[in-house]
């Protein structure tokens, strides 16, 4: 075979941008695929899921509550969805091949608990357990486990306990599980698969260790069934039992009309977003939810600073002007007269020799009468913790909020609720970089009352 040396030209990989071809593809695809019609196409996560135990608790004098059986259901850690096998037989019709399907088998499924310190799941394996297999009943007390040993080779007449292994009471005609639902949680609907006449084929404990420090307990056990159906359908408490009502948090969030809001003007849980919940309520009939979101909406403009305000315009100003040049393409880039907040979109002039256009933005020169210079900043963030708890909350916003299209105030209320490594790393990166970042413009202190004024549109640079 004769070995190939030719090298790949410049000319093939570019032959796929002629003659109409589609060529290399962007972002678009999957975002055509998987966001068109409200996320219809979008992949299910796996760590949304609902597991229920429909169990018989009629079969005991102690059963448990319809709350203990909810609990239960949230204590599945993890858990298999069914897998199916067929077995298929190749067939010669006529010299033709063919393949027959002739027998389904319905693989067993794992499902892990949390060990929790209530036992809730250690009494539901309990229950399972003295009801189906005799010899946990028989033999629970010392007096009776004498007597067993005793009668081991004795006569059937001399036996004074003959109950043992599956040899259950003769009247338990009921199974204590009778079937296992799974759902799969998307988009406030759901997708349930139901084992139908389930048993426990295998139940293990964990294990223990000194050595183990993080480790935490988990049950598991090996589910057999006898067939699965299929549902689907909107999310409620009576199609899917006991998923959001015990143990979940239902207060409204801080950021939004009911929860107190954001101090911002637009945006969720704005001003804005204020005065549209409440009159959704009161046109709804909901006159409490009115009140309520119109007393909030008024309590959060009162506290509402100029210079938010004023970050806000700008930041909704740049980035119509940002549409305005997408939309704009090859035509000559209507922008170049725009000037926005301290920053101005330059003349827009050719950068090469085939007329490539390129934006720059114009620097201001640093006003040291009104704000701190660099070492002046260094040494005020230094000793005052206020002030560089506010510089702090503006580097959070270039880094992170201005990538999440937040406003700075919705930015300053997610950082004040952030964690207190991820604080400890802004603050550090305060001291670190506070000249730079006043030499660039990016953070000014007033000289006068030492606020902090943080430049959106260097944000997005």
């Amino acid at each position: 075979m004769a070995i190939n040396n030719s090298m790949p030209k410049i000319n093939n990989f570019l032959q796929a941008f002629q003659d109409s071809l589609p060529g290399l593809k962007d972002f678009k695809h999957a975002s055509r695929l998987y966001l068109d019609d409200n996320f219809k196409l979008a992949p299910k996560n796996k760590f949304l899921f609902h597991v229920v135990f429909n169990t018989d608790e009629t079969l005991f004098f102690d059963g448990f509550s319809s709350a203990e059986r909810y609990q239960l259901n949230m204590l599945v850690k993890s858990a298999d969805l069914p897998k199916y096998g067929l077995n298929v037989e190749e067939k010669i019709q006529y010299n033709k091949k063919m393949y027959a399907a002739t027998r389904i088998q319905y693989e067993p499924v794992n499902i892990v608990f949390h060990d929790d310190q209530a036992d809730t799941v250690n009494a539901f394996w309990k229950k399972y357990y003295e009801y189906h297999i005799a010899d946990s009943v028989t033999m629970n007390t010392e007096e009776q486990l004498s007597v067993t040993k005793d009668d081991a080779y004795d006569s059937i007449k001399g036996k004074t306990i003959t109950k043992f292994g599956m040899d259950t009471p003769i009247e338990r005609k009921k199974p204590y599980l009778k079937s296992i639902e799974l759902f799969t949680l998307h988009k406030k609907r759901f997708t349930s698969m139901t084992l139908v006449n389930p048993l426990i084929g295998s139940f293990s404990h964990d294990n223990v260790d000194h050595a183990d420090g993080l480790g935490i307990l988990t049950n598991s056990m090996q589910i057999f069934y006898e067939t699965v159906i299929y549902k689907s359908g909107i999310v409620n408490s009576t199609t899917v039992p006991g998923f959001a009502t015990l143990n979940y948090d239902k207060e409204p969030s801080p950021l939004s009309v009911l929860g107190r809001g954001t101090n911002s003007i637009f945006g969720p849980g704005g001003v804005v977003d204020g005065v549209g919940s409440t009159i959704r309520n009161f046109q709804n009939g909901n006159i409490l939810g009115a009140i309520l979101s119109a007393g909030n909406t008024y309590n959060r403009a009162r506290k509402i600073k100029k210079q938010n305000v004023k970050q806000e315009l700008k930041g909704l100003a740049k980035e119509g002007i940002r549409n305005i040049a997408k939309a704009s393409g090859p035509i000559t880039n209507p922008v170049a007269q725009f000037a926005v907040g301290a920053a101005a979109l330059a003349t827009i002039k050719p950068t090469s020799k085939k007329g490539e256009e390129s934006t720059r933005i114009n620097q201001p020169t640093f006003d040291s009468v009104n704000f701190l210079t660099a070492d002046e900043a260094f040494r005020l963030v230094e000793n005052n913790e206020q002030v560089r708890d506010q510089v702090s909350a503006g580097i959070y916003y270039k880094d992170i909020g201005s990538r999440k299209n937040l406003t700075v105030a919705q930015s300053d209320v997610e950082f004040a609720g952030a964690s207190d490594s991820v604080k400890t790393v802004y603050t550090n990166k305060t001291l670190t970089d506070i000249r730079k970042l006043v030499t660039e413009g990016y953070v000014k202190i007033s000289r006068e009352n030492n606020d902090v004024n943080i430049d959106t549109e260097k944000a997005n640079l």
